[in-house]
């Protein structure tokens, strides 16, 4: 075949071809991003409020989220939101809000750049906006996605909000449906949660923190990490002076104004119990293991009477080191109890502190989880499994133990080193000797 007859089979594409081309790539690209599109018209049928039940092993209330008939399920209009919090919250979240279209070519522009430098999605560049067109209109599995067609599709979704709502419609939405942690969604729940007031009633100082709160709830949460959380409160701030919500001396004061917290506004059982599934439920939220709006029921292991069986006994044993009869104060005001079944490792009862409320001896921080050791009182449950004869190589009160600082790595990746109470190390010592003297790291290594 000759190179003109190929030259006249396979013919270049003319200009008529383009448009058609175009045409049709559009369209393709069109389904692909759009095709099954949420509408905002369905928003009305959307706004539905969660609750989140926690249980003890029979079914009894340890602590109910959002109880119903109570002011953590109101939804707050424009008019009674207070102006601290949408300052906080635009200064911090969204700078250009009131001036955008729904989405933020610069901020886009911000967030890529921060991506290509760091070579991983680490920024995403969304606004206000486009955060309420997920958090409503996405489902739960496109909403974790981390995808140029999730970003696509909610920047649609935040361009047709722009057009049918006002920006302070679009605020209140926010406002009222984003998550604060500690299973609280929306401002108001989010204000009786940490400082037991309605919404209405926040100060500039506590509308700083909780509007710092919704990028990382479970790590800016002021009852488990309240360092970082008043790290982030002075960001905000800085953010809210910065953009001319208020003025260097505001933010000093602010600053500078201690919070009361009040991480209990409505009737709890087992709360240091309860707190350690509320973090664990963030964890599963943020990671899309569970959808944020859907409502639970979690049952859980313990057994309310044997929780208040463990309580009982802690008051009575404070209470009677608090009896002096005349000698030295002991100065014992704090204890911690966890009874497990040793059979299935379930929790039971868990009590944290003598009183969880008593911030003098800063009840709410949980002691029987933090890496302290726990002395001689638990010898006589480590020796006696080491010492038991029916487990393989078992020990005998001869065997010896290399007694030097070991550091263990705990579950959580935390190093982990105990200290001997003389603060010294011993090298070989019997199971003998280390059962009738205070050293610590031979028990640790057989536990």
């Amino acid at each position: 075949m000759s190179r003109r007859r190929l030259e006249t089979n396979f013919k270049k594409p003319t200009r008529l071809h383009y448009p058609a081309l175009i045409i049709i790539l559009f369209a393709a690209a069109w389904g692909y991003f759009f095709h099954d599109l949420p509408s905002i018209d369905t928003l009305p049928e959307r706004l539905s409020q969660p609750s989140i039940r926690v249980t003890d092993r029979d079914g009894r209330l340890l602590y109910d989220v959002l109880p119903e008939n109570s002011g953590r399920q109101i939804l707050l209009s424009d008019e009674n939101l207070p102006q601290c919090i949408k300052d906080a919250t635009v200064a911090v979240e969204d700078e250009n809000f009131y001036t955008h279209p729904g989405f933020d070519l610069e901020g886009i522009a911000r967030a890529m750049w921060i991506n290509l430098q760091s070579g991983e999605t680490v920024a995403g560049g969304s606004t206000i906006t486009q955060q309420t067109s997920r958090i409503l209109l996405l489902d739960q599995d496109e909403r974790t996605e981390r995808t140029l067609r999730r970003k696509v599709r909610e920047t649609m979704l935040a361009w047709q909000l722009t057009q049918k709502y006002s920006k302070d419609e679009i605020l209140a939405l926010y406002l009222n449906y984003s998550y604060y942690g500690g299973m609280a969604y929306g401002i108001e729940a989010a204000s009786q949660t940490y400082f037991n007031k309605p919404a209405a009633d926040l100060l500039l100082p506590e509308c700083a923190l909780l509007a710092g709160l919704t990028q990382i709830p479970g790590l800016y949460n002021p009852f488990t990490n309240p360092e970082l959380a008043l790290e982030r409160q002075k960001v905000v701030l800085g953010l809210m002076e910065k953009h001319g919500y208020i003025s260097e001396e505001e933010r000093l004061t602010a600053e500078s104004t201690p919070l009361e917290f009040n991480p209990a506004p409505y009737p709890i059982e087992a709360p240091h119990f309860v707190w350690l599934v509320r973090d664990r439920l963030d964890e599963m939220f943020t990671s899309g293991e569970l959808n944020p709006r859907a409502s639970l029921v979690v049952r859980t292991t313990l057994d309310l009477n044997m929780q208040h069986a463990a309580e009982g006994i802690v008051a009575r044993h404070i209470e009677r080191f608090k009896q002096t009869d005349g000698l030295t104060p002991r100065n014992v005001n704090n204890a911690a109890v966890v009874v497990i079944n040793p059979g299935n490792g379930d929790v039971l009862a868990l009590v944290g502190s003598a009183d969880f409320f008593n911030e003098r001896i800063r009840g709410a921080i949980n002691m029987a989880v933090l890496p302290r050791q726990t002395g001689s009182a638990f010898k006589p449950f480590i020796y006696a499994l080491a010492l038991n004869p029916n487990q393989p190589d078992p020990w005998t009160a001869g065997t010896t133990i290399l007694d030097i600082s070991t550091t263990f790595v705990l579950q959580n990746g935390a190093a982990y080193t105990p200290v001997n109470y003389d603060g010294r190390e011993h090298g070989y010592v019997s199971v003998r000797g280390g059962a009738r003297v205070v050293v610590e790291h031979p028990r640790c290594k057989d536990a």
